[in-house]
Formats: C-alpha cells, structure tokens, sequence
C-alpha cells in the first residue's frame, strides 16, 4: 500500500465554502476508484479546531501503485494542478491500519507526527511505535512512515473532539470519504 497527500495552505480569509462546495459536487468522482482502499477530503479552517490557517489537504491510501499512477498521469490531478498550481505530493508507506468501515462514521482526522530518531537498529520498531502512540477513545488510526524524512504520522479517526486531551497535532475536518468498500 501506499499513503498520499498534498496539502494546499489557502489564504486567511479564503471562502472555505468553495472547497466545501467542490467537495460536495466533486468528492464522489473518486468512490470506487481504481486501487483506492480510501481518500479523505480534508479541510482545517483558521480558528476551528486550533488551527492557525485555511488548507485543503486530501489524503489518499492506495493498494497498489497502478491507481495512484493513473490518479496522477492520466489527467484526473490536473484539476489540482488547474485550480491550485503546481503541488507537492508527499509519499509514506503504511506501516499500521486499523480502519474498518466505521471510519465512515467520523467527522474529524487527527494527525500527530513524530521523529524516527537515529537507532542502532530498527528491529520491532512498529512494536514500539504501537506501543508509545497515544490511544484516543478507541478510535480507528493509521500509521503511515516516511523513511526519506525518517518521520512517521498518526490520523485519529473522531467523531468527537470536545474531550480530546492537549495534544500537539492538527485536527482535520472530513468533508467526504471515498473508498471501495472498507472491511466491517
């Protein structure tokens, strides 16, 4: 599997409606598509949630690479590239993934990054990863790592976030979920 997202900062006083809007015309063109396990359009909106600034940040886990390659070369991202320019799609391969289909049920993404620190050895490393990771109220999560930036990420699927302790991170909202059919 791989994990993607390209993270689009939008001006302060950018009218989130409009990718509100273009989610709720457009999100469903990739349910089903090819190699897709799931995409999550995400938004942070400055001042909600504690967040400082207006993204659009889509985050995709695909099975293979032949529907990434074809999501990216063969003219679907170029309403990306049409709209918002010239973007940067980061690249992690999954490393944990307890999603099931009640990830359709939340409204909100947490995300946690964490350093990979120099080590002797990375032998059990995901033991210890799953061991040190927060766990917030029984919430589905994926792990995704990067070994190019030796950093690893944590999305928190919620429903809720009032009671979410003090955590440094960022709280995405979920305007959709396209997916081809996710385990119960």
């Amino acid at each position: 599997m791989i994990a993607t997202q390209y993270k689009i900062t939008l001006p302060s006083d950018y009218d989130m409606n409009i990718i509100k809007v273009r989610v709720r015309n457009n999100g469903h063109k990739t349910d089903g598509f090819d190699d897709l396990k799931f995409k999550l359009y995400l938004i942070t909106e400055k001042g909600i949630n504690n967040n400082l600034q207006n993204s659009y940040c889509p985050l995709y886990l695909w099975k293979g690479n032949d529907g990434l390659n074809k999501f990216l070369f063969n003219g679907y991202y170029d309403n990306i590239l049409n709209s918002f320019g010239w973007q940067r799609v980061n690249v992690g391969i999954p490393l944990i993934d307890t999603t099931t289909s009640k990830i359709n049920e939340n409204n909100y993404l947490f995300q946690l990054t964490r350093k990979i620190q120099p080590q002797e050895s990375l032998n059990n490393l995901k033991d210890k990863i799953e061991e040190d990771i927060p766990a917030i109220d029984n919430s589905e999560y994926l792990v995704i790592y990067n070994p190019d930036k030796w950093e690893y990420d944590v999305f928190y699927f919620l429903s809720d976030v009032s009671n979410l302790e003090e955590m440094s991170g960022v709280m995405y909202t979920i305007l959709h979920i396209s997916h081809d059919n996710l385990p119960n």
